[in-house]
């Protein structure tokens, strides 16, 4: 198996940060909950694949991405709904509508697959971009792990507030009670709880290259390098360009 190191990098890197994205790395490789890790590298593989599509780039550029049609310079490995799905999440997120979602549930994706395929490119783009931030060239996708999905759905995942169903915190129980670190569970936390082992996996590497629940609320201590307000000022520029709603 591929492991992450920066040890060439120009700027020290956190030993935790390290260990974070070699986990992260890892999950790639390994069987989720509904998909096998032969599809979760070929998910990987088209994430770094959609930037260079004409089409995205078409469309990107367009007034409304649906007034232009084609198809995508794909890898050719995945159903044309999965690509569709990558591409638009990697490369124009902004702009996604639910009829746009229905259309990859109609085209044979499940929302369990769906969540997990969101989870699986969030994955790689967060650390292939801190790579690139780092002046790092983006690291070898790991090999695959034999193993089987487990194919388990929380019993009380629901529609809510979301596109996907999701786990409200009072439904949270059995193997999913130490899901949300507080009672309250921000729609961060629930967004991809249909498959809660994805919210555990995003957490960890979020929590190393942000803070932790606790530490983002604790103002009288500096746990980074950059203060709260600095790390406040970098997360909203980057939202605002990214066309993060949240």
């Amino acid at each position: 198996m591929n492991d992450i190191s920066y040890q060439t990098a120009a700027v020290a890197v956190r030993p935790d940060i390290v260990a974070a994205h070699g986990r992260g790395w890892q999950r790639l490789a390994r069987s989720g909950t509904w998909l096998d890790a032969e599809r979760r590298l070929a998910i990987a593989r088209e994430v770094r694949q959609a930037p260079g599509c004409a089409l995205c780039d078409e469309r990107h550029q367009a007034l409304s991405p649906y007034a232009v049609t084609g198809s995508h310079d794909s890898l050719a490995e995945l159903p044309q709904a999965v690509v569709e799905m990558i591409h638009r999440i990697r490369t124009d997120s902004g702009r996604l509508t639910q009829d746009w979602y229905q259309s990859i549930i109609d085209a044979g994706v499940s929302e369990e697959e769906y969540v997990e395929t969101v989870a699986v490119i969030v994955t790689v783009v967060a650390i292939d971009t801190f790579a690139r931030g780092i002046g790092q060239a983006a690291a070898v996708l790991p090999e695959a792990v034999a193993g089987e999905p487990s194919r388990l759905r929380p019993a009380g995942a629901k529609h809510g507030g979301a596109w996907v169903p999701w786990l409200a915190p009072e439904d949270a129980e059995g193997p999913e009670a130490d899901l949300y670190p507080v009672a309250t569970a921000p729609h961060i936390y629930r967004a991809m709880s249909l498959v809660p082992n994805e919210v555990r996996g995003f957490f960890d590497l979020t929590e190393c290259q942000y803070l932790e629940g606790a530490m983002m609320r604790d103002f009288g201590t500096e746990y980074r390098a950059i203060n709260h307000a600095q790390i406040e000022l970098v997360a909203g520029r980057v939202s605002s360009l990214n066309q993060c709603l949240y």
